[in-house]
């Protein structure tokens, strides 16, 4: 299948356009309307019109919020049915997709997995999807959960990616035995056969719990499938991946060849147009669709939606007669809070679901003094209390249990940001078992052991390897106080295959004392001496995060950290968390050290927030949106503290720090 780039548009074609541009701007007048009417595309006896629908990353937002802008599933599965509908009535086949995440450890996956059968995220989604890619979320829990989820959807529905290999898995081998889990899969859409390929990130052993499911190279894999595709005769393939950020999808599209439409998850990323209803109030990260040179020089549509069911995209292409697209027109559509609610899923899913949360909610375990700061930025960058509260916690839990379990006193504890989940302030006052479940979600148990002071320092030379970046692997700390210099080089490791360290070993920690004024490190060099006896959850233990411990032998002590959380709240504390235990802002326990001051004569520098584009950032800080491009010049190519860089105006990460004009 040759990919040449888009030919011209016959007279024909510009007067469709045409009217299509008249329609599209009637029906975004039209606002009254909960699902806004695609632009129909006449199908000739040479062109085939599909319009794609998709969604990312529900991660489990199946009760609706209306206070943080989550309609809920039975809402979107409304908006959903009657897209499809539409769709189909303008003439086009229609195909529906998603890019993964589509569970997430949560207390509403918590009470799903207490339950008889299949899990409530099963349950609603079942019946919309002709195929559905895995994101790294959707091996939290372990290879069980994932094929439990899988086999819980009825009618069956088919799981897509390709660079996974899961013989080692037999839950999972068994599912593509029976053809619920594949590299690819063709689906029937308005009578054309239109091939789909799963993709999932090649962190996913490092960010999740996948076991023994070997991950290979994204490029090769998608690449062998349209081969694969090709010569079975499919000449329209759709890529359906999870590389954490569209970003990634973009760096990928450039060397690949055969696929015509991509689309991203795992970011959260906004693509809108003007008039589109998806989070009209947010500044979007770039167009819906985004088009992206692939290596024969043919643009490819990449498109992608936020997540948590706010949001579904709609893209429209059409195809000539030898698979090459022609036109395409897309929008991004927001779910309203006003939709009525898919009244199946709202009687089999939401009310059953709700309920059980709320009694867990009203379960009161304790009262705090302080507000308690767990939000991504503040856990993932610094000392936070509510972190401190957790770390303390987990060693608590290791010294009630060191008897029970013949383990030594710990010395020490370190809870990952990343493993803090509710991304909130928790006001002063009372902590339900709700809380608690919305903190500490995934299914990380206590784990005990010693280490030796030099992993232990390695160890705490990754958990920063990320500033000024907000990484995952950030260590909230008990028994211990550590300074680093994040000035100083960052550890690289090699986080796309083992974490083997792929430059320069990191050279920020400066010293780590224990509370009893033991020095580990002094003066960025280990103190000879006795190993330190470490708390921390299984996942880190396993070399999650690549922190440098799978070679270590650690006793499970049987408690999970959710559990080890209420219970230091309401049995070691007395159910009263304290200000002057606990302050607000944190304490000193994590100190970064920061060189003097000195003049920046030609530029300053700003760090990218949730939301940021540059145009936002430029009109926030120079004046005018409109002088994005001198943002842009000043930072193209500069390798930022993740390892990636500038390249797509249209695509800049949370944590990034970009030089702007001194002015």
């Amino acid at each position: 299948m040759t990919r040449p780039s888009f030919p011209k548009p016959t007279a024909l074609l510009a007067v469709v356009a045409m009217l299509a541009a008249v329609l599209a701007s009637l029906s975004a007048a039209a606002s009254a309307q909960e699902t806004p009417e695609p632009t129909p595309v006449p199908i000739s006896a040479d062109t085939f019109t599909l319009t794609i629908l998709h969604n990312n990353d529900g991660e489990s937002k199946l009760l609706p919020d209306s206070d943080a802008g989550f309609p809920g599933v039975a809402r979107f599965a409304t908006a959903m049915k009657q897209l499809q509908a539409t769709a189909a009535e303008a003439g086009a086949g229609v195909v529906t997709l998603t890019s993964g995440d589509n569970f997430l450890a949560s207390q509403e996956l918590n009470v799903s997995l207490a339950r008889e059968g299949a899990l409530y995220d099963s349950v609603a989604l079942s019946g919309l999807y002709d195929a559905m890619a895995l994101g790294n979320h959707d091996f939290d829990l372990g290879p069980e959960v994932a094929a439990r989820f899988i086999k819980g959807f009825d009618p069956p529905v088919t799981f897509l990616s390709a660079n996974a290999d899961f013989s080692g898995e037999p839950v999972l081998q068994a599912l593509i035995d029976d053809g619920l889990l594949a590299a690819s899969t063709v689906v029937e859409a308005g009578g054309q056969r239109v091939g789909v390929i799963g993709a999932v990130t090649p962190l996913l052993p490092n960010i999740s719990t996948p076991r023994n499911v070997v991950i290979n190279d994204v490029l090769a894999s998608v690449q062998a499938e349209v081969s694969s595709l090709t010569a079975d005769g499919v000449d329209k393939i759709i890529l359906v991946s999870h590389l954490q950020g569209v970003s990634e999808e973009v760096e990928l599209v450039a060397d690949l060849a055969g696929v015509d439409v991509v689309i991203a998850g795992g970011g959260d990323d906004l693509l809108r147009n003007e008039g589109d209803t998806c989070m009209p109030d947010d500044e979007p990260a770039g167009p819906y669709p985004m088009l992206v040179a692939d290596s024969t020089g043919t643009d490819v549509p990449v498109i992608t939606a936020p997540g948590g069911y706010r949001c579904i995209g709609s893209l429209t292409v059409t195809f000539d007669a030898d698979g090459n697209i022609v036109s395409h027109s897309g929008r991004s559509v927001g779910v309203s809070l006003d939709t009525t609610p898919d009244a199946a899923v709202q009687s089999g899913v939401v009310e059953p679901l709700a309920a059980a949360v709320a009694e867990i909610d009203a379960d009161v375990i304790g009262t705090s003094e302080v507000d308690l700061d767990g939000r991504r930025a503040s856990v993932r960058t610094g000392s936070s209390n509510q972190g401190n509260l957790h770390a303390d916690a987990l060693r608590a839990t290791a010294a009630n249990l060191a008897a029970q379990f013949g383990t030594p006193a710990p010395d020490v504890a370190i809870q990952n940001g990343g493993g803090i989940r509710n991304d909130a302030v928790i006001p002063a006052g009372p902590i339900t078992a709700g809380d608690t479940w919305d903190i500490a979600p995934f299914r990380n148990f206590v784990v005990v052991a010693e280490v030796p002071r030099e992993t232990f320092h390695v160890l705490l030379e990754q958990a920063v390897d990320r500033i000024p970046g907000a990484g995952g692997q950030f260590a909230q700390v008990s028994g211990f106080t550590f300074t680093y210099e994040p000035a100083q080089p960052a550890r690289e490791t090699d986080r796309d295959g083992d974490c083997s360290l792929a430059g320069n070993p990191g050279s920020r920690i400066r010293h780590v004392t224990l509370d009893d004024g033991t020095a580990i490190v002094r003066n960025g060099a280990v103190v000879p001496g006795d190993p330190v006896v470490l708390v921390t959850i299984d996942f880190l233990a396993n070399g999650g995060d690549c922190y440098p411990l799978a070679d270590i032998e650690f006793t499970k002590l049987g408690v999970s950290y959710q559990q080890a959380l209420a219970n230091y709240i309401s049995q070691d504390l007395g159910g009263t968390v304290t200000a002057a235990d606990y302050p607000e802002g944190g304490d000193e326990r994590i100190v970064a050290l920061v060189a003097e001051a000195v003049d920046l004569p030609t530029a300053v520098q700003v760090t990218v927030e949730r939301g940021d584009s540059l145009w936002r950032i430029a009109a926030r800080h120079l004046g005018s949106g409109e002088r994005w491009r001198e943002i842009f010049d000043l930072n193209e190519g500069r390798v930022q503290a993740d390892g990636r860089s500038l390249r797509n105006a249209n695509i800049i990460q949370i944590g990034w720090v970009l030089e702007l004009p001194a002015e």
